[in-house]
């Protein structure tokens, strides 16, 4: 049995609390690796030995900083194929969403290669008489990163680029469901030239959480999980004088409108709602065609297409569409999410609980379930089910489909397939949702752009990589300059102010 350790002043460190956490392969429901859970003395410890490495960081010159991310990048793409096994290994992705995952961290590296262009500050000569005036931009200091089961390369990577360009030291507690694809990209950082301390990975749970959220060391904290724990951790930061960017749930909506093209939309919606099992914070779970014209026609094209997904392990080949979900629990959780939608009167058009795959039955493997007449009342509409579940709510008219979306309490992302440019810019205009698609299904922003949710699905008021990012892990300082004209008088200096 694996015994993965934390990664701290650039070696790999044993636990010492004895209590472990189980790390699964979801495809078989085997125990690969345990993984240690820290005491709060272990982490301050890691805190205090990334206080000690961040000034000197802090102080190499930002085009030296950025040389690193460059290494780094060169590094992930020479270690793309081994990262995307490890990490297939213990979340159950296929191979190729698993590149896609670390190719999607890899672009914010990319980014972050022109991070001291963006790190410049302002400056302004004779604001006033003689008084010049210029800000900077300066690393808050220690910071953290708590990351979700979900993208195991890719968000730990948009965590730690950002900040470690800005010259921040790096507390990184990635999900002790999947840890070793993180630990990896710590020793990678380690290799592109990183100093040993800056990037510190530390293995817990809620206990090491709060430890990161009291410590008066840590000065700012970004999260990416449930809108429960991201409320949570945003509140308790916040009250503790930290900086915070808690990013939540979410339920995202994709209207069809009557003139779209049914089958562009019934593809984008099966890739959008199924593809990594449907476990991604902007998956398409609440499709809403417009009038019941569009509904049937949809609902019909969509059911071949779902009954025809692959589902497998990542081992199977790249003609899997998707593999297991992360644990036994969430493949309960999500069985018995449709059995309510059964129960609440929702019409089950593909029923994906009794899927069995032949070789992997202790696996955590879920079928496609698409639903049909869901109403807003029902437990599979108001719920984040996290799975590969695909539900229909009919509309009448347009108006209602966008009231319907502005009225939910989450607001990560949203699409709409339409022929019709007005209707695209009008809806672009009022929906209220941070991120929004128009014939495009997953509206997630390149790098160079910026990552966040509105309502319940984030809390801060900065988003994740791109600017955002930047502006999170500095903080501005602004300078008001005046020098005095100096005339030598007798052996003394008498001072002449030049207002």
């Amino acid at each position: 049995m694996q015994e993965i350790c934390h990664f701290i002043n650039g070696q790999h460190v044993k636990g010492t609390s004895g209590r472990f956490a189980e790390v699964f392969n979801p495809a078989t429901g085997e125990q690969i690796a345990k993984v240690p859970l820290a005491t709060p003395a272990e982490m301050d410890a890691a805190i205090a030995a990334a206080a000690k490495a961040q000034p000197e960081w802090a102080a190499t010159n930002p085009q030296r900083r950025a040389r690193v991310m460059m290494k780094l990048a060169d590094l992930i793409n020479e270690h793309m194929d081994e990262l995307a096994e490890m990490l297939s290994r213990e979340h159950g992705k296929t191979l190729p969403d698993a590149r896609g995952d670390v190719q999607r961290g890899l672009e914010v590296v990319e980014v972050c290669m022109g991070a001291p262009a963006l790190l410049k500050g302002e400056y302004m000569n004779d604001g006033g008489p003689g008084i010049d005036l210029y800000s900077m931009r300066q690393p808050l200091g220690v910071v953290a990163g708590i990351t979700p089961f979900n993208f195991p390369a890719m968000i730990p990577l948009w965590k730690m680029a950002p900040a470690l360009v800005c010259g921040n030291a790096m507390i990184l507690k990635p999900s002790e469901r999947v840890p070793s694809t993180a630990m990896r990209l710590a020793e990678l950082a380690q290799e592109a030239g990183l100093p040993d301390g800056v990037l510190q990975v530390v293995h817990g749970d809620k206990e090491a959480v709060d430890t990161i959220l009291d410590n008066e060391t840590i000065q700012g904290v970004g999260f990416v999980g449930s809108t429960p724990i991201a409320q949570y951790i945003y509140g308790r930061a916040c009250t503790n004088g930290k900086r915070a960017q808690c990013f939540g749930g979410a339920k995202n909506h994709m209207i069809i409108m009557p003139d779209a093209d049914l089958d562009k939309a019934a593809d984008a919606l099966v890739g959008a709602g199924f593809g990594a099992a449907g476990e991604r914070c902007m998956a398409i779970s609440v499709a809403v065609p417009v009038g019941q014209k569009t509904a049937d026609a949809l609902v019909e094209r969509l059911i071949p297409r779902i009954e025809a997904l692959k589902v497998g392990p990542y081992t199977a080949g790249e003609d899997v569409d998707y593999g297991p979900v992360i644990t036994g629990a969430a493949k309960a959780r999500i069985n018995g999410l449709v059995n309510s939608g059964v129960e609440q009167g929702a019409n089950l058009v593909v029923d994906g609980r009794d899927f069995a795959l032949q070789g992997y039955e202790d696996g955590f493997f879920v079928g496609p379930s698409l639903f049909d007449n869901v109403t807003p009342d029902m437990d599979i509409y108001k719920e984040e089910i996290f799975g590969p579940v695909l539900s229909t709510v009919r509309m009448d008219s347009y108006e209602d489909a966008l009231d319907l979306i502005i009225k939910n309490d989450y607001g990560n992302g949203t699409a709409i397939y339409t022929a019709d440019g007005d209707t695209a810019r009008d809806f672009a205009h009022k929906v209220n949702v941070g991120m929004v698609g128009i014939n495009f299904p997953i509206p997630v922003p390149l790098s160079y752009f910026t990552f966040g949710g509105w309502k319940k699905s984030a809390f801060g008021d900065l988003n994740q990589y791109g600017p955002d990012a930047l502006r999170f892990y500095t903080k501005t300082k602004t300078v008001t300059s005046r020098w005095f004209s100096g005339i030598k008088e007798g052996g003394e200096f008498a001072f002449k102010a030049m207002d």
